[in-house]
């Protein structure tokens, strides 16, 4: 297995990495060429910034593949137990840090929003302007995951309201479940409209841990350290592996969404009852009802 980082245009030079796309200042910029895959230089800090999934198996490929931080953010989870689980796992190598992705909306016209800092929760299924002034108030990092894609995200449009609201920190410019096309759309989105970006796994299976990551130009220790990063635009550039086992994960991780939809969504609605992060549930004490969707 190698590493290689993603671009419009370019193949590899090189076996080991390629840069996705690198955000300096302000509008990310891809670049094609080849960067081999090393110990992370003095001031410098991998993070996948976006798995659904987090267990021993999970921390030991974090670990393999080089990863200094892990963004934690299962579905239909509360905070207070993301939280106690990103705590568990977190040691001298490896930073979790909880994380939320709302859904907005209602099942069949949602959006989905990853917000980072959060200290109170935050539910599901409430409207898009009721999550983003919820966000607003706690100081959260906003990104927006898998731009324009199907009706689970932000639309362009969407996308450049809210980053001219400064509600919107970084725009997803490569996921491991995307194909080329939809990742390069992303790129030109971010481009267009002057976002950072950044890159995950968006893992929901253990073996996609590590094969998207964003390299931030700082060290980063804390929660406190990202959210920072995030907000304040921070230089960054995002990497993808490379080779047949890369391209097999990615299509693994889109069969999946296949599962998410069907059989999942079908128990969620129909078997399992009130969603534990639906706004009518006891743990939200009734404060989202004006902005609650269902």
């Amino acid at each position: 297995m190698t590493d290689t980082a993603a671009s419009d245009s370019g193949s590899a030079d090189d076996a080991d990495s390629i840069v996705a796309e690198s955000t300096r200042t302000e509008a990310s910029s891809v670049q094609s060429g080849a960067t081999p895959v090393q110990d992370d230089a003095d001031g410098q800090t991998r993070v996948d910034l976006h798995v659904k999934i987090l267990n021993e198996r999970v921390v030991s490929r974090a670990k393999a593949r080089g990863i200094d931080v892990l963004v934690y953010a299962p579905h239909f989870v509360r905070l207070p137990e993301i939280s106690a689980r990103a705590e568990r796992f977190s040691d001298d190598d490896l930073l979790v840090v909880p994380a939320r992705e709302v859904f907005t909306g209602t099942w069949r016209d949602r959006r989905h929003l990853l917000a980072l800092g959060l200290s109170e929760p935050v539910p599901d299924f409430i409207s898009l302007s009721g999550a983003f002034d919820a966000f607003e108030r706690q100081d959260a990092a906003v990104l927006v995951p898998h731009p324009m894609f199907l009706n689970v995200s932000l639309d362009a449009d969407e996308v450049r309201t809210h980053l001219d609201r400064d509600r919107i920190h970084a725009v997803e410019t490569h996921n491991l479940k995307l194909f080329d096309r939809q990742n390069r759309r992303a790129r030109r989105l971010a481009r267009d409209v002057g976002a950072p970006g950044f890159g995950s796994s968006y893992a929901h299976l253990h073996g996609s841990v590590g094969e998207v990551w964003t390299t931030f130009d700082r060290e980063i220790d804390s929660e406190a350290d990202l959210i920072a990063a995030l907000r304040e635009g921070e230089p960054r550039t995002v990497y993808r592996r490379d080779g047949a086992s890369h391209l097999v994960r990615g299509l693994a991780e889109f069969a999946h969404l296949g599962f998410e939809n069907t059989w999942s969504k079908l128990d969620r609605i129909f078997l399992s009852g009130t969603e534990p992060t639906h706004p009518s549930h006891v743990a939200y004490g009734g404060r989202f009802d004006d902005v609650s969707v269902y």
